[in-house]
């Protein structure tokens, strides 16, 4: 009786415990959701320590908004996570793949296969039309004519400027160039956004819009958004604000 007892016990504590496991894979994300991750990052610019021991995780469909004073590292953090300034250490992996070890032509690939741009000036080509502009990324990553025609007609309408699509950037107004340059930065259904300060040079009515349609889209696609912002209407329309300041994260709240 006393040798069956230890094994009685030993099955009911592994019952308990796989159970346990079991309602926790249930309730948490799955790890295939984490689009980006950030450990311990840190970035300089001579001795100046611009980007200090940030961690942070960003998630499929998720909102995530970087606020903080000019020069707390918002940007240099933003253009991090992007591949575009390499942090000098720390982790930090986009779709589970480490940046750091990737070569400035694998970067290149991750960046037109699987990150979108949205910056304050719009940024569009102004010898293609809006169309054009749109379809840009697409042919970056060889995406054949009828493919690319499809999509591009596609997200014109969804962002109701099918009647613009043969007009060159300097014929829209801000808004019209701002939501263009929103339908190029998805295209190519990119995992993450990076959108850097998306309405800080729209007037209020143009950057409402422009926020709700980030909002939506980020919700139909699933789509992971990282904005940097000095608004708080823009920083609204996030799941979690981090609030930087001199390079470190000062705290983490929900909008």
């Amino acid at each position: 009786m006393t040798k069956g007892l230890p094994r009685v016990a030993l099955f009911l504590f592994l019952s308990t415990v796989m159970s346990s496991m079991v309602s926790l894979s249930r309730n948490a994300p799955l790890s295939s959701d984490l689009v980006l991750e950030a450990i311990s990052v840190t970035k300089s610019y001579g001795n100046r320590q611009v980007v200090d021991q940030v961690s942070a995780e960003l998630r499929r469909g998720e909102r995530l908004a970087l606020t903080g004073p000019s020069g707390s590292g918002k940007t240099t953090l933003l253009n991090c996570c992007g591949g575009i300034d390499r942090a000098d250490s720390g982790i930090l992996r986009l779709l589970n793949q480490n940046l750091a070890q990737l070569s400035g032509e694998q970067l290149s690939a991750v960046r037109r296969h699987s990150i979108g741009t949205i910056f304050q000036f719009f940024h569009l080509l102004p010898t293609l039309t809006a169309a054009e502009n749109i379809e840009l990324p697409l042919q970056l990553i060889g995406q054949d004519s009828t493919a690319r025609k499809a999509r591009v007609c596609e997200l014109l309408e969804r962002i109701q400027l099918t009647s613009r699509a043969g007009a060159f950037p300097a014929q829209l107004s801000g808004g019209e160039m701002q939501r263009i340059a929103i339908a190029r930065a998805l295209a190519h259904r990119p995992a993450l956004l990076l959108a850097d300060e998306p309405t800080g040079n729209l007037d209020s009515a143009n950057g409402e819009k422009i926020l709700t349609l980030l909002k939506e889209l980020s919700d139909e696609t699933g789509t992971a958004i990282l904005l940097v912002t000095h608004s708080e209407q823009a920083a609204a329309i996030c799941h979690r604000v981090l609030h930087m300041r001199d390079g470190r994260i000062e705290r983490e709240s929900e909008a």
